[in-house]
């Protein structure tokens, strides 16, 4: 039984093949009419009008980059100029911006919003890095102008590249991983040598409020400018919140280090937390996990920290600094007591026993210990 039924399939399938092959030796295309499709998108061979974006982007702000910067713009300018049918829209360039992410290339963003608007057909760039570095930004954008209607295309000179054309579609996707993976390794190489400089002890100063840099790079006090810095310790320790300090500063007129007059409660925690003003340097405060975004995050002891004592001329006594480091981490616990003491017993049963305070958060294992200690020594 199971035989036969199996044998009849198998009929069945030749037949099936047969009749296959019998409609296509049947088929006859003399009496097909063709419908042409529209043709292929050729950069170089379109001859419609064109409203035209140039972006231009150099990472840096540095004065070798300017140069750069005005010559793409010059060259790009030119080129439109020379084509018949073509109309510059525009020049979008963003001059030190990263190409990793598209957060703050404000003149990038502009310009697909007009395209968005239906205002520009066609936008050149010089290559696939300046347009991006990052994959998921890069091609999600061009898919982005290609699905508008109508499309907008992105010629990437260098590549020779043209995004309406589908057949470059899988290569452009293939520059921008290798732009992408440019990007990872240059970040890496970055990384590698801040820490051989830090772990030899070539520390990066840019001088906060209170110093300058030498020439050498190194901080030397400013003299007016210490002056706030003392002001600041002097009515913190002595009782003036954070917040008291900044109107009190900007009542004296007080400049920060860009020059202005405005200060905040932040401003005044972060120079009371900058060791720096007693003297000291310590590296690797914060580092970046991610090289696309740049977005610090605070070193938790996820990479070595170099702390150099004695580094440069102080403002502050370490003593003060370290008083002001313990009010500010009691701060966060609610404490508003005054540098309190910690109670030791120093006779009885629990002799060396100390008290723990619940409104100063601020006291170490090594503080307790320290107190505890005390006890005998006394004694003795």
């Amino acid at each position: 039984m199971m035989d036969t039924k199996s044998s009849d399939l198998e009929i069945t399938n030749d037949e099936k093949r047969e009749k296959i092959r019998q409609r296509y030796q049947k088929a006859n295309a003399e009496k097909l009419e063709v419908i042409p499709a529209k043709p292929k998108v050729d950069f170089f061979a379109d001859k419609r009008k064109m409203r035209v974006a140039i972006y231009v982007r150099v990472s840096t702000d540095r004065a070798a980059q300017t140069s750069s910067f005005e010559i793409q713009q010059k060259y790009y300018s030119e080129m439109v100029a020379r084509h018949p049918l073509w109309h510059l829209k525009g020049i979008f360039a963003d001059e030190g911006i990263t190409g990793t992410s598209l957060n703050h290339r404000d003149e990038f963003n502009r310009m697909i919003k007009i395209c968005k608007r239906g205002e520009i057909d066609l936008i050149i760039t010089k290559n696939v890095p300046r347009w991006s570095r990052n994959i998921l930004d890069g091609i999600g954008v061009v898919r982005e102008l290609i699905e508008l209607k109508p499309p907008v295309g992105v010629y990437f000179e260098n590549e020779g590249i043209y995004s309406l054309d589908p057949e470059k579609q899988t290569i452009l996707s293939i520059h921008h991983t290798l732009a992408e993976q440019e990007s990872r390794s240059k970040s890496a190489a970055m990384n590698s040598s801040v820490e051989m400089r830090f772990s030899n002890g070539i520390f990066l100063t840019p001088a906060p409020l209170g110093y300058d840099n030498d020439e050498d790079g190194g901080l030397v006090v400013n003299r007016e400018e210490a002056d706030t810095i003392r002001l600041i310790y002097y009515m913190y320790l002595s009782g003036y919140g954070t917040e008291a300090i900044a109107e009190k500063l900007m009542a004296l007129g007080r400049k920060t280090k860009p020059g202005n007059t405005k200060w905040s409660s932040g401003a005044v925690l972060g120079i009371l937390k900058n060791e720096r003003y007693c003297g000291d340097i310590l590296s690797r405060k914060t580092w970046t996990p991610n090289f696309l975004n740049h977005r610090s995050v605070k070193n938790r002891e996820d990479h070595p920290q170099y702390r150099e004592k004695d580094h440069h001329e102080r403002i502050i006594s370490r003593d003060d600094f370290l008083a002001a480091q313990k009010m500010t981490a009691n701060a966060k616990y609610g404490g508003n007591t005054y540098l309190p003491k910690l109670q030791v017993v120093s006779e009885g049963a629990l002799r060396g026993f100390v008290s723990v305070n619940p409104h100063w958060g601020a006291f170490t294992a090594e503080d307790y210990r320290k107190a505890s200690a005390s006890a005998t020594e006394d004694a003795n």
